[in-house]
């Protein structure tokens, strides 16, 4: 028996190296050279290309391009339709696959439905990219940002509820009652 299951409309070339526990849905395509970790979701009309990392238990939902020069950490969620680039000013008639910038999600992080990540940046731990945001700098881990371009409008928890600060710049999850404090713009788990 195989450690992860595919439906057999899924193409999954050799070379790649797929965790125990996932799963990888209808018309997806797995390229050579991806790593995959354990316990992944991988949607319908999926493309995860060579070189792609993701870590343990990320979702991917259905219609996700995951390009060359993407990694995402443990427990990511990548909404439907939301796309990665990987060349800053893409030409057909010019190979630029030597100029691949690196994008990386951190761990718990999530992105949007039909949201777009412009290479080169990092999404930090815990961050929230809102539904059709355009990604065009750095995002701090806990942000909350929506937009085109993308800007941050708040704070969300590890369990994606907004975080509201008092004076003392101490909030509260209120669903894991887990305390966060905000001091000199950055948000830290206490």
């Amino acid at each position: 028996m195989a450690a992860y299951q595919a439906h057999e409309t899924a193409v999954i070339d050799p070379g790649c190296t797929i965790g125990e526990g996932t799963r990888i849905w209808h018309f997806s395509h797995i390229m050579p050279g991806c790593t995959i970790g354990r316990n992944c979701n991988i949607g319908q009309n999926v493309v995860i290309s060579p070189e792609v990392v993701l870590g343990d238990n990320v979702k991917v939902q259905n219609n996700v391009s995951v390009y060359t020069g993407v990694t995402c950490d443990d427990d990511a969620f990548l909404g439907p339709s939301c796309v990665f680039t990987n060349v800053v000013n893409p030409r057909s008639a010019i190979s630029r696959k030597d100029q691949y910038l690196k994008t990386y999600v951190g761990k718990g992080a999530s992105i949007g439905a039909n949201a777009t990540v412009v290479c080169g940046h990092t999404i930090g731990a815990y961050a929230l990219v809102g539904a059709g945001a355009v990604v065009t700098r750095d995002i701090p881990p806990y942000a909350l940002v929506v937009g085109n371009p993308s800007h941050q409008v708040g704070w969300v928890s590890e369990y994606g509820h907004r975080l509201v600060f008092n004076e003392t710049g101490i909030a509260i999850c209120p669903e894991s009652s887990q305390r966060y404090l905000l001091k000199d713009g950055v948000v830290t788990r206490i």
